[in-house]
């Protein structure tokens, strides 16, 4: 493939240049190329690497794990890889527990309140503390 400057990186990799300079910045992707006016060029390479950094985030890996798993992925290391996300899925799971005892609380106080009558009777205001001044 011929180098492609980073609007036409942004759009074979479904991002705006804006991800792809912040990408950029943070060590994530690099121009492999630049033209003697200064201009960026890219690769396939960063397109496949824009693409996996964009599925990475969606599973809900930060940037930093995201670098981790690019250097596991560079240097072959399929055990780490997995590891790296089963980690990720624990701590999925743990917010998931998290968030539902949140919403079962939630819920138990949204029953108990008659959406009426003085705050001071208000089974929500009263978990959280009381009435605010």
């Amino acid at each position: 493939m011929e180098s492609i400057g980073i609007g036409a990186l942004a759009k074979a990799a479904g991002v705006g240049i804006d991800t792809v300079r912040y990408y950029e910045r943070a060590g994530l992707v690099a121009p492999s190329d630049r033209l003697a006016s200064g201009y960026r060029r890219y690769s396939s390479v960063e397109v496949s690497r824009l693409r996996f950094i964009r599925r990475a985030q969606a599973l809900g890996f930060s940037l930093r794990e995201i670098r981790e798993l690019l250097a596991l992925s560079s240097s072959r290391n399929v055990a780490s890889v997995k590891r790296k996300a089963e980690a990720k899925l624990a701590d999925v799971d743990k917010r998931l527990d998290e968030l539902k005892r949140m919403r079962e609380g939630l819920s138990k106080l949204i029953k108990a309140c008659p959406g009426h009558g003085t705050p001071e009777s208000c089974p929500i205001l009263e978990a959280l503390g009381g009435e605010l001044q």
